[in-house]
Parts: C-alpha cells; sequence; structure tokens
C-alpha cells in the first residue's frame, strides 16, 4: 500500500475527466485525486518478491494472473472513487478468458485477491477507506504485507465486513481461500 499523499488537485473531477488523467500513480476518494508517491526499495523488493512467488504458482496451476500497480479498480463512479492495489490476483474461474480484459485501462469488477504493502507513511484510518472499498467491490480475500515486521495478514470478506484469519510470521504457513493450496510463508517473502 503507497503511502498517503496530498491532493494535487483540489474539485471534484467527472468520469470524463479521470478518463483523460495523464497520472499513473493516483487512487480518487470521492473525486478528489491523490498522487501515490513513489515507493520505497524494500516495498518494491516485497512487491516483486510477491508477484514472481503467485505468477509462478497461479501459471504452474492454469488458475489465473497476477498483476502489479498501477491499475485502476473503479469502486464506484458518483462520487468517483478507484484503488490501485500493490497486487491483485484474478482467476480464470472468476472472469473466463482474461484475454478479454488484456486491453481495459481499468476494471469495474472485483479481483479474486488484492496485496498491499505497507509503507511506514501508512495511517490505520487510510488502511480501513481502503479496506471498506474493497469490500464495496466485493473482493473475496485481502492481504496485508508488513515489510517492517515481516508479518502478513490475510482477511477474508464476509456479509458486512472482512474478518481476520491472523496475522502470519517466520514458517507460518500463510493462508488463503482463494489460493488454498498455495504453500507460501512470511519467511519466503522476505528473506533475501
Amino acid at each position: 500500500m503507497a503511502a498517503v499523499a496530498q491532493p494535487i488537485k483540489q474539485k471534484e473531477i467527472s468520469w470524463d475527466e479521470y478518463l483523460n488523467l495523464p497520472l499513473t500513480r493516483y487512487e480518487i476518494v470521492d473525486g478528489e485525486v491523490i498522487e501515490l508517491p513513489t515507493p520505497t526499495l524494500k516495498h518494491q523488493d516485497t512487491v516483486s518478491k510477491l508477484l514472481a512467488t503467485l505468477n509462478q504458482y497461479t501459471k504452474a496451476k492454469s488458475l489465473g494472473k497476477v498483476f502489479p500497480a498501477p491499475y485502476d479498480f473503479v469502486i464506484r463512479r458518483q462520487p468517483l472513487r478507484t484503488r490501485q492495489p500493490d497486487l491483485f490476483y484474478i482467476s480464470y474461474q472468476r472472469v473466463g478468458d482474461l484475454n478479454a480484459l488484456m486491453e481495459q485501462p481499468r476494471l469495474e469488477i472485483p479481483p479474486d485477491l488484492v496485496i498491499e504493502v505497507l509503507s511506514p507513511s501508512d495511517t490505520y484510518s487510510a488502511w480501513r477507506d481502503k479496506l471498506h472499498d474493497y469490500h464495496a467491490l466485493g473482493v473475496p480475500e485481502v492481504w496485508l504485507v508488513d515489510p517492517e515486521t515481516h508479518e502478513v495478514e490475510v482477511l477474508v470478506r464476509e456479509e458486512r465486513s472482512y474478518r481476520s484469519l491472523g496475522w502470519f510470521t517466520g514458517e507460518e504457513p500463510i493462508p488463503s481461500k482463494v489460493l488454498p493450496e498455495l504453500q507460501l510463508t512470511p519467511q519466503a517473502v522476505f528473506e533475501d
């Protein structure tokens, strides 16, 4: 999850203005464009390791694909709200032919899994707001990855909110409802 930044635009933008935005790393919260800061190398290293591991696993099992930010998920059009998760997984089971989506510049359907990597400047309220948005979109599972503590929290969607399966560290397997056969530990994510 990228750090919270100051808005670059004060007025609320419309759907048409959004479609013509020149930025790539931003989120829109109730029409306000928030440019996301450049992530740290530690953040990017964690994202890269997760991307490589998960793509290798999902490709070997022919399950779907994992993609990195920046990529927009539209939470709602009015007032406009978008999110750019650090990583997201879309299964073939959910969308069928993923090739049909490959030319789309944004999606209004939920991915199967969202992974957010914490940055030191992230706040609880910013994370809570993102989680509410992912729930509204219908994302079945969210991972919160903390590179400072080397922990991963797994959250599964229930009717009214997410339920935490817990925080996992060291050699504890990261349990996933979306990828139940995945054998991944936080140690494997954070070791050099």
